[in-house]
């Protein structure tokens, strides 16, 4: 049986990067990773919309955000972040761990923080350093309007305008540099089509200037080594260089297709995705729905596990789970990185099937009609 892979992270890797990874490694500290590394980083900045250094780490998209915190604050700084959903609550845990104070706007799993909520909270907390936005919540499928966000973090205040860009970077537009962001992350395993290991951190100027008079303890995480190695297109630790290598073909693959067309190609699939669940009688989980990944209300008492298990275990596709409260209620579809008008009628045609044999009653096929007309639009 043929595999499917539809989870927000990992997502399917193209052969032709697996086959460059499979190569004969290389080490790390010669001319030919040089050369490598030079060509990711040029192509880092254009993925990003940026002319600001975007550093490689060897770490999950977690450890590319804590590099962010340790490097950039001082103990007893005031942080803003927005918990909207599993990571958006990692980005209140962590900040704490470091003796960060802390200022959560809490939001409700499938809806997006309002302008009036940072508004207010930057009025309470002057004093603020930093504001964390999630751009694409994984674990809820809802997309922030980072830009109308970051504009007004701006106009109010000095805080650095940091974005969790994991699931966004690759899929939402995100223009870095326009959009007065101050950091942005994203991981390997998501929109950049390669298996997790390598983290992204671009940062502006005012990021940089901040860098310089942080005193939170660090050590491999210190954005200040890896700034001085980017540089010289060098890391200070030995790097993933099968993952970097892998990278690299990548970016050359989304070069190719041209970043608008990449934004593009995920509205154009998420929409029809969205057409097809809908056409289903499904409802969706997020009232501001992501391009990456589309969350949906499993049908009333229907069993997660047997769901899950007939998607799998018959039609050979890996979807993602619901977390928390939402644990059994509600899958996960990505249309993220490298899928196609074809991946996602084959993902609905396999979903149609999944609930025939569930005992949901729907008219068979309309789910993949209603995708075939959106693509046809």
């Amino acid at each position: 049986m043929k595999k499917r892979l539809f989870t927000p992270g990992p997502t399917p890797v193209p052969e032709h990067v697996m086959l460059k990874m499979a190569e004969p490694i290389i080490h790390h500290r010669n001319p030919e990773f040089n050369e490598v590394l030079t060509r990711v980083n040029q192509n880092l900045k254009y993925l990003f919309q940026t002319e600001q250094p975007v550093l490689t780490l060897t770490s999950s998209g977690t450890g590319g955000v804590e590099s962010t915190f340790v490097s950039l604050f001082s103990p007893g700084d005031t942080i803003i972040s927005v918990n909207g959903g599993k990571f958006g609550e990692r980005w209140v845990k962590l900040p704490k761990a470091y003796g960060l104070k802390v200022v959560e706007i809490k939001v409700e799993w499938g809806k997006a923080p309002t302008a009036q909520q940072i508004l207010e909270a930057l009025r309470a907390h002057p004093e603020t350093k930093g504001v964390y936005l999630t751009h694409s919540e994984t674990s809820t499928g809802t997309a922030t309007d980072v830009r109308a966000l970051s504009k007004l973090i701006r106009e109010n205040s000095n805080a650095l305008v940091c974005v969790d860009g994991i699931t966004a970077v690759g899929a939402h537009e995100l223009r870095f540099d326009e959009w007065g962001l101050d950091v942005c992350v994203t991981g390997s395993q998501k929109g950049l089509m390669i298996p997790p290991g390598l983290a992204f951190v671009a940062l502006s100027k005012r990021a940089i200037a901040a860098m310089e008079t942080s005193t939170l303890p660090k050590f491999y995480f210190d954005l200040r080594k890896a700034l001085k190695s980017y540089e010289k297109n060098d890391t200070p630790w030995t790097p993933a260089v099968s993952l970097v290598v892998g990278v690299d073909s990548a970016l050359e693959m989304l070069r190719a297709e041209g970043i608008e067309n990449i934004w593009r190609r995920h509205e154009r699939l998420a929409t029809a995705v969205r057409s097809g669940v809908v056409a289903l009688g499904l409802k969706l989980f997020s009232e501001f729905p992501s391009y990456a990944v589309t969350p949906v209300w499993l049908p009333e008492g229907m069993d997660w596990k047997v769901f899950n298990k007939t998607l799998k275990s018959k039609y050979g596709i890996t979807i993602a789970g619901g977390q928390d409260d939402f644990a059994g209620k509600i899958f996960r579809i990505s249309h993220l990185g490298y899928y196609d008008e074809l991946d996602m009628v084959t993902m609905v045609a396999a979903l149609e099937m999944t609930l025939k044999e569930c005992g949901y009653k729907f008219e068979l096929g309309a789910g993949v009609q209603a995708v075939l007309k959106s693509f046809a639009r």
